[in-house]
């Protein structure tokens, strides 16, 4: 038995390992107290799925059992991906929903992704979970909930199809990594009309074949040599529990979703003129710019998908977008982060050209480096964040943005320190126009991490 511990709730979901740090307990403890924030807020029912990960049907089990014992019902949706649970609340007689998932993960975690009463909880909605466990006396409600289950592929496959048509026909390699999306995404695209290459489509809790982050270069490898030994035009990856999307052009450049935002935008601003479009700190500098040429407002926000889900609702943006590959449609969909549906909404864009490589690599480009992390001791990452903004200085920047971390502006690039909100881990992102440009940012930001904490181990 797994003794309940704090920091299984994180920013934006719960996560722990197998055994270690999360059990079926856990779970039911997780459920029983979920149930009862539901029943607060008026909702008497709550839609669950999993992922592929071998721990799933346990927790699964436990956390339907814990919600009933709350005197919840439970309407199970078995074996999906992770949106096809935000879809269920959107279209079924609930709007409150949990998905056991560990995401992009090791084999050994597992975790949960919560929407309660039509919102994605966050901060303090979770850790009053663990309070609400904590000070709980372990008794059940007088009626127990009732158990159904339901299959919601059929509904989600089909209203995507029936909205998201393609001009013509399209070969495409899709790699799901062996997680969840691989039993739902050749289906979904074959059900457009594209014919789909599967790479690593079986759903395999191990992850056998490479790790299903699509944000990571090495993932996309075996993506890459199937687009260039085969005729497929365009390659798409998903991660393990399908709420992200990673793309690879038919010569082997990978779209970050950065530059994915700029095709989306111009899309979604051809129908919406003068919308706001949402990105996170750590998307490229040309992404304003080509927001405000497209007619819309760009609107720099929070990295965390539950941050840009509520950010969108409270605006009313369209679209939204994080560096990480969430991207959210509330333009046609339900301002949900969708790996899957996303794929569909890129295929409906390229299928329109002669070329779709060509337009991508067309997108502008800055020299960048990928998402660097600075290893720290628990609780070091705040406080090293907190150093730099109050003693920090950056003799050659135009100016600072402090809304999530520091994101300091130059003339030719920018350089972003934020502390993970899920690690003891600063993250740190660098864009240039060039490479000295980039080589000089990085110096400024060397020198300043250095100046606050002479023993950390940079990575760059």
């Amino acid at each position: 038995m797994v003794a309940l511990s704090k920091t299984i709730f994180k920013a934006y979901d719960i996560r722990g390992v197998i055994g270690s740090t999360l059990d079926a307990g856990i779970a039911f403890q997780i459920g029983q107290a979920f149930g009862r924030a539901a029943l607060a807020k008026g909702e008497r029912t709550v839609a669950i799925g999993r992922d592929g990960r071998l721990s799933g049907p346990e927790l699964a089990a436990a956390l339907s059992d814990g919600l009933r014992a709350a005197g919840v019902n439970v309407i199970d949706l078995g074996m999906v991906a992770t949106p096809m649970v935000y879809f269920a609340t959107n279209v079924l007689d609930t709007r409150s929903g949990i998905m056991v998932t560990g995401s992009h993960n090791p084999p050994d975690y597992n975790g949960f992704k919560m929407v309660l009463a039509g919102e994605a909880i966050h901060g303090e909605a979770i850790t009053g979970l663990y309070d609400s466990i904590a000070a709980h006396d372990g008794s059940k409600a007088a009626q127990q909930g009732g158990y159904s289950t339901h299959d919601i592929k059929d509904a989600y496959i089909a209203r995507i199809a029936g909205d998201v048509k393609l001009a013509r026909p399209i070969k495409i390699a899709v790699d799901c990594g062996n997680g969840v999306a691989g039993a739902f995404a050749p289906e979904l695209f074959r059900a457009m009309g594209a014919e789909v290459l599967e790479l690593f489509c079986e759903v395999d809790g191990r992850f056998p074949n490479h790790h299903p982050d699509p944000a990571h270069p090495e993932n996309l490898q075996d993506l890459i040599a199937a687009l260039r030994d085969t005729d497929a035009e365009l390659g798409l990856a998903f991660d393990g529990d399908g709420d992200r999307l990673g793309i690879v052009t038919k010569d082997g450049q990978i779209i970050y979703p950065d530059r994915q935002m700029m095709l989306f935008a111009a899309e979604v601003l051809a129908r919406n003129p003068g919308a706001q479009i949402l990105y996170d700190v750590k998307c490229t500098r040309h992404l304003a710019p080509w927001i405000m040429q497209h007619g819309g407002l760009p609107l720099m926000w929070k990295t965390g998908h539950s941050l840009v889900k509520a950010k969108l609702r409270e605006t009313g943006a369209p679209l939204g977008g994080e560096m990480s590959g969430h991207i959210f449609f509330k333009d046609r969909w339900y301002g949900f982060d969708d790996g899957l549906y996303a794929g569909a909404r890129m295929l409906e864009l390229l299928t329109r050209e002669a070329d779709p490589s060509a337009v991508l690599n067309a997108l502008p480009i800055a020299t960048s480096t990928p998402e660097l992390h600075l290893h720290l001791k628990e609780g070091e990452n705040f406080a090293l964040i907190d150093k730099l903004r109050s003693d920090a200085s950056f003799p050659t920047a135009e100016g600072v943005n402090g809304i999530d971390g520091l994101r300091v502006e130059y003339a030719d690039g920018f350089g972003l320190a934020r502390s993970s909100n899920t690690t003891p881990v600063v993250v740190l992102r660098f864009e240039g126009e060039s490479p000295a440009a980039l080589a000089r940012i990085q110096g400024e930001f060397r020198q300043v991490i250095l100046a606050a904490k002479p023993d950390a181990q940079l990575p760059f």
